[in-house]
C-alpha cells in the first residue's frame, strides 16, 4: 500500500534543498525544520495505523532528532511502545509529551488509558481528571466514562454512577456507560431505570457477554419468558465459556 505520497513529496523537498545559488536550504530555517518534523510525524502515524510500528518509530526518531521537546512525536511514540508491551519506554515518552502540553485534554485521556492498561488505578484516574478540566474538549463523555470505568474499578461506585452520569449528559450515545448504569441499576434493585438504561445500550450497541446476562435477568424480572430464553441461547451460542454463560446457568 502507497503511504500518503504527498508526504515523501514534501519531505524530498525540504530534505533535498536548494540547488539554485542564492536559495536557502529550508532544514536550516525554523519553518523548513518544524515542517519537516510535522511530516515525519504524519509518516510515522500513517505507519502505526497501517499496524506496522517497527516502520513508524523511524520517521518518529528523525522527527525528534529536528525537535526533541516535540510533543506530538513523544505521544506517537508513547503510542507505538504501548502497542509493543514496553511499558517503561511508553511512559517515558507520554511524560515527556505532557511536560510539554500539560492540559492537552487528549494527550491526558491516552495516558490515562495507558495507566489503566498497567493497572495504575489511582493515578489513571488522576489523569482522567485533569483531561476532563477542558470543557471545550470534543471527547469529553469519554473521559466521564473513563472516570466512571475506574472509580468502579477502586470501589467507589458512588462516584462512579455520578461519573456514568456525566457522560451520558454530555453524549447520550455512550454504550459503556449506558450498560454500567443499567448493571448498577440493577444491583440496587431500581429495576425500571436498569430496563431503560439497557434498551438505549441495546439501540446503538451489539450485546456481549455482560449486557445478554443482564437481559436474561431483566426479562425475567418483568416475566418476559420468550426474551429471557433468547438472550439466553445467544449467550450459550456467542459465550459459552464466560463467566457470566456460567453465571447464567447458575441462575436457572
Amino acid at each position: 500500500m502507497t503511504l500518503r505520497p504527498a508526504l515523501f513529496l514534501l519531505l524530498a523537498s525540504l530534505l533535498v534543498g536548494c540547488v539554485t545559488t542564492g536559495d536557502v536550504d529550508p532544514m536550516k530555517t525554523d519553518s523548513g525544520r518544524d515542517e519537516a518534523r510535522d511530516a515525519y510525524i504524519q509518516l510515522g502515524l500513517g505507519y502505526l495505523q497501517q499496524g506496522s510500528t517497527e516502520r513508524a518509530k523511524v520517521p518518529l526518531k528523525k522527527a525528534l532528532e529536528l525537535d526533541s521537546s516535540s510533543a506530538d512525536a513523544h505521544a506517537a511514540l508513547a503510542l507505538v511502545f504501548q502497542i509493543e508491551m514496553e511499558p517503561k519506554l511508553a511512559d517515558e515518552h507520554y511524560r515527556k509529551a505532557i511536560a510539554q502540553r500539560s492540559s492537552d485534554a487528549r494527550l491526558l485521556n491516552n495516558y490515562g488509558s495507558f495507566l489503566f492498561e498497567q493497572k495504575r488505578y489511582e493515578e489513571a484516574f488522576e489523569r482522567y481528571e485533569q483531561a476532563a478540566q477542558d470543557n471545550l474538549y470534543p471527547e469529553r463523555s469519554r473521559v466521564f466514562e473513563n472516570l466512571g470505568i475506574t472509580a468502579k474499578v477502586l470501589g467507589r461506585n458512588e462516584q462512579a454512577k455520578q461519573y456514568f452520569e456525566r457522560s451520558l449528559r454530555l453524549n447520550r450515545r455512550q454504550p459503556r456507560a449506558l450498560l454500567e448504569l443499567a448493571n448498577m441499576s440493577y444491583d440496587e434493585q431500581a429495576y425500571v431505570p436498569a430496563r431503560r438504561y439497557y434498551e438505549s445500550y441495546s439501540a446503538i450497541s451489539e450485546q456481549n457477554a455482560s449486557s445478554l446476562l443482564l437481559g436474561t435477568r431483566l426479562a425475567k424480572r418483568f416475566d418476559d419468558r420468550d426474551q429471557a430464553a433468547s438472550l439466553g441461547l445467544q449467550l450459550k451460542r456467542l459465550y459459552p465459556g464466560t463467566p457470566e454463560y456460567k453465571q447464567y446457568l447458575s441462575e436457572q
